[in-house]
């Protein structure tokens, strides 16, 4: 495919970039209209003018011509059926997906000023998929798609490519432990509290595990593997590693030898990373030490990561992690709804817009955590059964990847979080089987 233009520039070459990796077709970009016109292939002019009658013409909205950063006038339209925005008159493809993609896929509103939320992260009331009612949408991919299907009526020798759907099932492990290889004094107090409140079941449990009558109740790893060897699943575990207790940061002791031994047992079955601490948010040098525990317990390096809370503040998170080896990044979702936050479900490149330049930290985005639907969004297990079925169909018809995330602690045997259990249980034994 041959795309010209009169201009080549960093954010023009990182949205083709995206689109090669999803049509698995290489674009050739050039400024030379005689090569253009001499061409007999398929072919983009991506430009203000027509330059032969047989192109596939796409007029520029300035967006990626720019290295600026600044407020863009944006009319939200309808264009075969699909949101869209960039539109223009007289050419072949009604708006400028190019100049679209890559509004979303840079988060470019999320550097302009906004609304933060009561944990200081930025608002998903703020983004312009919430506002027009397309967060529930992979809207970058059915652009994506929509685009080979024009290319293709315009140009009988383009075939569509159709990305094949994967599923990655992944877990924050916030507390690995409610009882077991907690320190002490916090096992005595909860015991106090629970007495207090005369909360007899939580006496008795906390009573049953103590004495190896029990299993502990967070303990939900075993139940967890099994699933996965049943559906041919490979997940990935996100470990909070905090070195001391805050009040969002409760996890299970990283020097407690029950947690070291649970992560170098999954390190050795599965893909884990690094579940960077709230505290860390604040205190960036905290990230190095909860790496290197990590990495002293996994005995491997540490490539992916997920913020606690999926807090994270562009560019700043991600340059930090970058420094740091992280290779592959899983915090693009919202932790106050679910959805797609940066409207694509297919992993892509971070784009610096500041450095203006296309980094190697690869994103890959979730629409999917079970606290949200729970906590946020308060929806009955059923509600929440219907949300992730919507949401596996929608990635599965435009040859996404899925990714959910659960928490092991929400996967208990405890009669409040049952149901939940059995939900999960029961969706994976539906696709996956």
């Amino acid at each position: 495919m041959l795309f010209y233009t009169s201009s080549i520039t960093p954010r023009l070459t990182y949205t083709l970039n995206f689109i090669e990796s999803i049509i698995n077709k290489k674009i050739e970009i050039t400024t030379d209209k005689e090569q253009f016109l001499q061409s007999q292939g398929v072919k983009i002019n991506y430009s203000e003018l027509r330059i032969c009658e047989k192109e596939y013409h796409i007029k520029p909205h300035q967006l990626l011509f720019q290295n600026t950063i600044k407020a863009v006038d944006i009319t939200i339209d309808k264009c075969r059926n699909n949101t869209c925005f960039f539109t223009h008159e007289n050419d072949s493809h009604a708006f400028d997906v190019f100049a679209a993609i890559f509004y979303l896929l840079s988060r470019y509103e999320e550097y302009l000023p906004h609304e933060k939320d009561m944990y200081g992260r930025y608002a998903h009331i703020n983004s312009l998929a919430y506002k027009y009612g397309f967060l529930k949408l992979p809207l970058v991919n059915l652009w994506v798609k929509d685009l080979q299907q024009q290319l293709s009526i315009y140009y009988s020798s383009f075939t569509i490519h159709h990305s094949p759907f994967t599923f990655v099932p992944t877990y924050d492990i916030d507390i690995a432990y409610a009882y077991k290889n907690q320190p002490l004094l916090k096992n005595i107090g909860g015991f106090f509290k629970d007495m207090l409140r005369g909360d007899i079941e939580k006496i008795t449990e906390r009573a049953n595990v103590y004495s190896g009558k029990q299993k502990d109740p967070f303990d939900t790893f075993d139940w967890l593997d099994q699933l996965h060897e049943n559906y041919h699943l490979n997940p990935i575990y996100f470990f909070l590693l905090a070195k001391k207790r805050g009040i969002y940061d409760k996890n299970t002791p990283p020097s407690s030898k029950g947690m070291q031994r649970l992560i170098k047992q999954h390190a050795g079955k599965y893909k884990v990373g690094i579940h960077p601490s709230w505290q860390s948010g604040d205190d960036g040098t905290l990230v190095n030490k909860e790496i290197a525990s990590f990495e002293k317990m996994a005995q491997q390096k540490c490539i992916l990561s997920r913020q606690h809370y999926v807090r994270f503040t562009l560019p700043e998170t991600y340059r930090r992690a970058a420094a740091m080896g992280i290779k592959e990044e899983y915090s693009m979702g919202y932790g106050s709804i679910n959805g797609f936050r940066a409207s694509v479900a297919s992993p892509f490149y971070w784009y610096d817009l500041e450095k203006e330049q296309q980094t190697e930290l690869l994103v890959h985005p979730f629409c999917y955590m079970e606290a949200n639907s729970f906590f946020e969004q308060q929806y009955s297990v059923e509600e929440a059964a219907e949300e992730i079925q919507y949401y596996h169909d929608i990635v599965k018809t435009v040859g996404g990847q899925f990714i959910t995330l659960f928490h092991n602690h929400f996967l208990t045997e405890q009669p409040e979080w049952t149901q939940w259990r059995k939900m999960y249980e029961d969706f994976l034994q539906k696709n996956f089987s």
